[in-house]
């Protein structure tokens, strides 16, 4: 019944030079529901939240909050009629402590002057109520992701917000992390609250919401209770074909093709508390998984591996020779590649073009006397976008205005022109589509039957499963169980996690 929908965006229409964005997009959420909001990148799903809050004006169409016709300028004019936003990348400031990151913007003041004691009891108060036990006063950056993003949500319930919008809230979680968000969303709607769900994790929406609306290129194509579809329809409905080849994939495992050769091995590594003993052997040609929770050493291991840290104790061998990695740069001369979880920050730069961040790892190779040769960098950036399908306007287009997928597969190009032995991954699907993710898989897999030994570490068990010939668990810093073949599963991984002992 209509007095059970909390928003109603009628017809919603936003035309950019040369692309309509939004096509007479229509999205109902219901009271005290969890509302997935689904598409590809580039589907239309940002633009319509940009809408709602204010950050974009529509060209057409209605907004009815609550009953009424409403009219969203800014940020600020959202906030007021209870509309608040925890966006993908946290907004908060690390350096203030986490009840000043609550207030921030609408401080607690009392004749004139900041009330702390008041500002800290009510963000504790807050956090209360979410479950979440905390000293307030504690500086924001020393808390976990998950807690930080717990805090960006009390400040989003703070206004007294009627709707919360979760742009990807799980992408930078662990399992037991995410656990914790899905109590706090369910306390929201106990309590009356309406959620809008954004994420490309997709059994996330079957575990969390109730409703969902699917977007592609820019039009409304399904909305739907959850209950009423399966995840092949969902996907099929997200891609617009046929989604079975990709619900269904998983490697065909080949032992054979999987050379005796070792790329890279490390013995007894050692740099506590992220890494205990470790010992780890990267065959030619194999695709070897690590997973473990958030901050179980995955990551540190890599970054070891690449040079970009030091370790305490043991040893690396590359080709089967002793090696000194004292930096990257080291490790990109003997062939080694890695692609950072923090894309954006540690991958893209965002104000380079296409052309630029691709060629960026090759750059002495095709200079002569500090002089690019614009003539061979041209004919490398061509053959790449054309061999990884880099969805580009053309290759001096600012790199920030790709899609994920599109930044990712770039990032893969650039080190794929520098004739890597060995390509190590940390997160490569993090925040990317299920079509664009897809591809990313097969790429790595093609690149495994040329001889490339890849190195991928996962949050998503899943994509473990589908893609690796061997998995190797970590837990604590050192290695818990190793799995091969089809004896890679989501539940002989989180056996493993679980139960997996130094």
């Amino acid at each position: 019944m209509e007095r059970d929908i909390l928003l109603h965006m009628k017809n919603i229409t936003k035309i950019y030079p040369g692309v309509k964005a939004l096509n007479n997009v229509e999205l109902k959420v219901s009271r005290g529901k969890v509302h997935a909001l689904m598409g590809e990148n580039g589907a239309g799903k940002s633009t319509l939240i940009k809408v709602l809050t204010g950050f974009t004006l529509k060209d057409h169409g209605d907004i009815i909050l609550d009953g009424k016709k409403v009219e969203i300028h800014s940020p600020a004019e959202a906030n007021s009629k209870g509309i608040s936003t925890v966006y993908q990348e946290l907004d908060l400031i690390p350096e203030l402590s986490i009840c000043e990151n609550i207030f921030l913007g609408r401080e607690i003041k009392r004749r004139g002057l900041i009330d702390w004691k008041k500002t800290a009891e009510e963000a504790s108060k807050i956090l209360h109520s979410m479950g979440i036990d905390v000293d307030v006063n504690e500086v924001l950056s020393r808390k976990s992701t998950a807690i930080q993003q717990m805090v960006s949500i009390a400040r989003a319930i703070s206004i007294n917000a009627k709707l919360v919008v979760l742009d990807e809230p799980t992408s930078s979680l662990d399992t037991s992390e995410v656990e914790i968000l899905f109590r706090v969303i369910r306390d929201l709607k106990d309590r009356g609250i309406s959620v809008i769900f954004i994420t490309h994790r997709l059994e996330e929406v079957f575990t969390i919401c109730d409703e969902m609306t699917i977007l592609k290129d820019g039009e409304l194509v399904a909305t739907s209770d959850v209950k009423d579809i399966t995840k092949l329809e969902m996907v099929s409905k997200m891609i617009g074909k046929d989604a079975s080849s990709i619900v269904s994939y998983r490697k065909t495992y080949d032992e054979s093709k999987i050379q005796d050769e070792s790329i890279i091995k490390g013995y007894n590594i050692n740099s506590k508390p992220k890494v205990k003993n470790q010992e780890i052997d990267v065959k030619k040609g194999e695709i070897l998984g690590l997973a473990g929770l958030l901050g179980s050493g995955r990551t540190e291991l890599i970054r070891i591996l690449f040079g970009a840290d030091d370790f305490e104790s043991g040893e690396l061998t590359i080709d089967g020779e002793k090696a000194d990695l004292k930096s990257c740069r080291d490790a990109i001369k003997r062939h080694i590649a890695f692609c950072s979880e923090n894309r954006k920050t540690e991958g893209i730069i965002p104000y380079m073009s296409v052309k630029e961040n691709l060629t960026l790892a090759i750059l002495p190779k095709i200079s002569k006397l500090g002089v690019i040769s614009r003539k061979e960098q041209n004919e490398i950036v061509d053959k790449f976008i054309d061999a990884l399908r880099i969805k580009v306007s053309n290759p001096n287009q600012p790199i920030r205005s790709l899609s994920g997928g599109n930044q990712q597969k770039v990032l893969l190009a650039r080190w794929l022109c520098a004739n890597p032995k060995l390509l190590m991954l940390d997160e490569p699907t993090r925040g990317i589509d299920v079509g664009a993710k897809q591809e990313i898989l097969n790429l790595v897999e093609e690149l495994a039957k040329e001889g490339i030994s890849v190195l991928m570490v996962s949050s998503e068990l899943e994509e473990l499963v589908q893609a690796c010939d061997r998995v190797q668990v970590i837990k604590d810093g050192a290695t818990v169980g190793h799995l091969k073949n089809e004896e890679i599963t989501v539940e002989a991984i989180m056996e493993n996690i679980a139960h997996g002992s130094q």
